[in-house]
């Protein structure tokens, strides 16, 4: 298949603001008992979760989708500034064994003053629009269920 250098290089930028510190908003991100309560789509189900939080280790998410399938999320971390920054790869493993080409998210915190953060979430590299809208879906859930976490709510 031949590969548009311009969907490759489409970005999917993502702009969520919460009522929390950047240091509470960067810690569902990196604290593995927070992330594997709010961080997969809508309906789906987490399996497993793991966090090796430095540059060069890996993270894994292992989840069940509504319809029982079980897809594999994981990737390498590639640059961590708390609690400001986090930069890493993403990898999907299908249920029927098809592999997505890697990704990247940069997920950047900014601090609005008064106990507000801006969080930018940009991931880029897609195969084609396809990819780009159905991890829109993704993230826009995911996002969803971090604001219900960070707000208290019993969402996982």
């Amino acid at each position: 298949m031949n590969v548009d250098s311009k969907l490759r290089t489409a970005e999917l930028v993502i702009k969520r603001e919460f009522n929390v510190s950047r240091e509470r908003v960067f810690a569902a991100w990196t604290d593995v008992q927070q992330a594997s309560r709010w961080w997969l789509p809508r309906g789906f189900t987490t399996l497993a979760c793991e966090i090796d939080l430095r540059v060069g280790g890996v993270w894994r998410r292992r989840m069940r989708s509504p319809d029982g399938a079980v897809i594999l999320k994981h990737g390498v971390w590639r640059e961590i500034t708390a609690p400001e920054r986090l930069v890493f790869t993403y990898n999907t493993e299908h249920a029927d064994g098809s592999v997505d080409p890697e990704t990247l998210v940069t997920l950047s915190f900014a601090d609005l003053g008064g106990n507000r953060t801006r969080m930018t979430l940009s991931h880029t590299a897609f195969e084609s629009d396809f990819a780009q809208a159905d991890h829109e879906r993704g993230w826009i859930g995911s996002i969803d269920r971090l604001a219900a976490f960070i707000a208290g709510g019993n969402q996982a």
